[in-house]
């Protein structure tokens, strides 16, 4: 079947930034360590306790805790978090206001003097690397650069999703307009069945005869026989012939040979032992086979030939007027019209079928809704890019509140350090290092006033992105959401099957999220994953059982009458017995099959001529080399002309003899059971002719029946697996779903609230550290004195 390949590729690989996320999804294992229940007696629970989430947000506390316990259980990780952010949100701008006016009463280290200790140094140096590490961790390993990372991956993936987004409308397209073109042909793929039957129908009919054919077969052994005989008449006399001139031609060649090698250039002492050589191989020029000596097959052939004459033509004639007969008779019972109206009955209600279903209206709607949300989509999409500016900014606005506390910090790091004067009293201190102290007061003031709004901005994202990351994203990579969606009576409380209830208003058909989701996923056809049987069953319109009933019955009363029609009379059988001792079996085959054995010549003249030749090299440069090369090309000419054609003689005389061979042993068996079967052939013609004849036919209906099955198989075949492919919806529901929602939204918003909440909760160390550290920089107003 012709299909589309589609573009969507439904995968997301979000690249480095990916080393975050399974960081933070290590983190929220920690805090929701328990997972979707597995198993069929779970799934009804954990259906009803996410029914109790959602009560649990609106109805209130105190009608429904004990009832939503299991929903507590399940959510505890999660509620003890927020329950810390929340209390952090609490308590830190208190502690702040509490912290801001013990100072305005000079306590809590508000009071400008500082005591004199022994290990000032120590302490100084121990809180301000304690405050760098504190302020290195909330830039770097889980702050600023982590939340920065994660606002900046979120905007990037939705200003890319556009072509997503179009790749998807793209397949469904596809999807909507590949599908008619596939069913159209489907069916069109029945004339190929039809014209398959009606070309047998009318070529191959004969066929249904073939079981009186069998029986009036004149088995090919009697013409096979005769040829063979030809074949081996002809042979021997072309052998015979062939071998005498070939004789002649090697004793001349012979003869001029040894006159050459008598010139007396051979007296030579460099000559001498090559034409020694040569003049001794002379005698293996004469040839080895001797067919003149092998008996003839005239008589036999004779035998066959009478056969031969007196009874194929008459036994052929009644043969052919029996096969006219049976076909006028097949004519005249309107078997062939039958059968062509059955088929073409089956093709011209499959062409209705089709267009009866509102497949055409269906898809027709569904383009129209797929171009109207595809227009939607385009001309809010610049909206959303809009509004995903202004969330941009906001999270950079959070990030540069944590930068600007880290600059203050680092700003007070620095100056304190470099305008540190270890020999300057606490009430001489220099300029930059009583700027230090302030900067580091002013960013612990900064940390009170921006921490629980960061906070609060860090529960809201972690209730929200944690939820949908466990609840959501988490099963359905691993399909247990499609489970806890098919609980029985959990989206309809009067439906057990959900989706048949929408798709087919029953409910009690077995059709579930994860069965249609797996099918389309697998990019089976549409008709297998919706089980759309339920709506329309292919089987039953293409069903040829019911429009064979009444040929079949037709078929029953065929009647055919044969009685008067004799195929051989007792003259015919003498004349086959006659065959069988023809006297073939005494052909001497022994003396045939040892001469066809040997070689034609004694040596291969090819390798004697190339012998030669690489002799006559070896002689010095003249007249006595040339003519030997002269003679070589003529033993090689005589190879050509003479020998090939005998070999190939031989090679026919072999086959005809070692046929003759084999006949020759099964002859009066063969003749014996061909009279046999014209014995029951005659009977069954004069009394169940019409019984054989209505066997034959049926066996060819079944052959016809045979083809359309092919066809209902293949189209069953094609419509489960090929026909409306639904990949792009499982690329739909992937897209949406794992890329959206969980890789470009949820795992962005989570490592964000990572970032931001770890920046939080490291700032309450830094503020202890920065408070402390700042008695150290900055210039007090008194110190201890000590008298001498």
């Amino acid at each position: 079947v012709p299909a589309k390949t589609y573009d969507t590729g439904a995968y997301h690989e979000p690249g480095p930034i990916g080393i975050l996320f399974k960081i933070v999804h290590a983190f929220l294992y920690l805090v929701q360590p328990n997972s979707f229940p597995q198993g069929k007696k779970k799934k009804k629970k954990i259906g009803i306790m996410l029914a109790r989430i959602r009560d649990f947000f609106l109805v209130p506390f105190s009608q429904e805790v004990i009832v939503n316990m299991p929903a507590i259980y399940y959510e505890i990780g999660f509620i003890v978090s927020a329950a810390l952010g929340l209390l952090f949100i609490l308590l830190l701008p208190l502690v702040g206001l509490c912290f801001c006016m013990c100072r305005c009463c000079d306590n809590c280290g508000g009071e400008m003097h500082q005591r004199q200790k022994k290990n000032a140094d120590c302490q100084r140096s121990c809180f301000a690397t304690f405050l760098f590490v504190a302020s290195f961790i909330i830039r770097q390993v889980v702050g600023v650069l982590c939340a920065y990372a994660a606002n900046q991956h979120l905007t990037n993936q939705v200003r890319g999703a556009k072509k997503l987004l179009n790749s998807n409308f793209k397949d469904l397209k596809i999807f909507l307009n590949d599908t008619p073109a596939q069913i159209d042909y489907l069916v069109r793929q029945y004339n190929t069945t039809k014209d398959k039957a009606l070309s047998d129908l009318n070529s191959k009919y004969f066929d249904l005869k073939g079981f009186f054919l069998k029986k009036l077969y004149i088995p090919a052994a009697i013409r096979d026989t005769k040829e063979a005989l030809e074949n081996v008449s002809v042979s021997v006399e072309v052998l015979q012939e062939g071998t005498e001139r070939l004789h002649a031609n090697l004793t001349d060649v012979k003869m001029h040979l040894s006159n050459t090698l008598n010139d007396s250039a051979c007296s030579a002492a460099q000559a001498a032992s090559t034409c020694n050589v040569i003049r001794n191989s002379l005698n293996q020029l004469n040839i080895n086979a001797n067919f003149s000596g092998l008996p003839g097959v005239s008589s036999q052939l004779a035998k066959i030939n009478d056969v031969l004459k007196i009874d194929l033509s008459s036994l052929v004639q009644k043969v052919h007027f029996l096969t006219g007969f049976i076909d006028s008779q097949y004519r005249q019972s309107n078997f062939f019209h039958n059968i062509k109206n059955v088929l073409e009955s089956v093709g011209s209600n499959i062409t209705t079928f089709t267009k009866t279903l509102p497949v055409q209206k269906i898809l027709a709607d569904l383009m129209i809704y797929l171009t109207q949300s595809e227009a939607y989509v385009q001309d809010y999409f610049p909206v959303v890019e809009q509004y995903d500016f202004y969330r941009w900014l906001g999270c950079l606005i959070l990030c540069c509140m944590v930068v600007l506390i880290l600059v203050f910090y680092y700003l007070g790091l620095l100056c304190g350090t470099c305008g540190y004067d270890k020999h300057a009293s606490p009430t001489t201190r220099g300029c930059i290092s009583n700027t230090g102290g302030n900067f580091l007061m002013a960013g612990v003031g900064f940390s009170f006033l921006f921490s629980w709004v960061l906070m609060i901005v860090v529960v809201l994202a972690f209730v929200a992105g944690g939820n949908v990351e466990k609840l959501v994203c988490e099963p359905f990579e691993e399909k247990t959401l499609f489970k806890v969606l098919d609980t029985p009576y959990l989206l309809n409380q009067h439906w057990k099957n959900y989706l048949s209830g929408i798709l087919f208003k029953n409910p009690n058909i077995n059709l579930t999220f994860e069965k249609v989701y797996s099918d389309c996923k697998e990019n089976k056809g549409i008709y297998t994953s919706l089980h759309l049987e339920n709506l329309f069953n292919i089987t039953e319109f293409l069903n040829i059982s019911m429009y064979t009933e009444d040929v079949a019955l037709k078929i029953e009363h065929i009647q055919i009458n044969l009685s008067k029609i004799i195929l051989l009379d007792e003259i015919g059988k003498e004349n086959l017995l006659n065959f069988s001792s023809s006297g073939i079996e005494g052909i001497n085959f022994a003396a045939y099959l040892t001469e066809i054995n040997k070689s034609v010549t004694k040596v291969d003249l090819l390798s004697f001529a190339n012998d030669l030749e690489a002799r006559a090299d070896q002689l010095p440069k003249g007249a006595l080399e040339n003519a030997l090369k002269g003679h070589a090309n003529n033993i090689r000419m005589i190879h050509n002309q003479q020998v090939v054609p005998l070999e190939q003689a031989m090679s026919t005389l072999n086959q005809s003899i070692r046929l003759l061979k084999r006949t020759s042993s099964e002859l009066a068996v063969k003749v014996k059971n061909v009279i046999s079967a014209v014995d029951a052939a005659q009977l069954l013609i004069n009394n169940n002719a019409s019984l054989v004849i209505v066997q034959e036919t049926k066996k060819y209906m079944g052959t016809i029946v045979g083809y359309f099955e092919q066809y209902i198989e293949w189209v069953k075949e094609s419509i489960a697996m090929e026909v409306a492919a639904c990949k792009p919806i499982a690329n739909v529901i992937d897209t949406a779903v794992d890329i959206f929602l969980c890789s470009y939204i949820t795992d962005s918003v989570n490592t964000f609230w990572f970032g931001l909440g770890g920046s939080s909760i490291f700032l309450i160390p830094a503020i202890i550290f920065a408070v402390k550290l700042s008695k150290y920089y900055r210039r007090m107003d008194t110190e201890d004195v000590y008298d001498e």
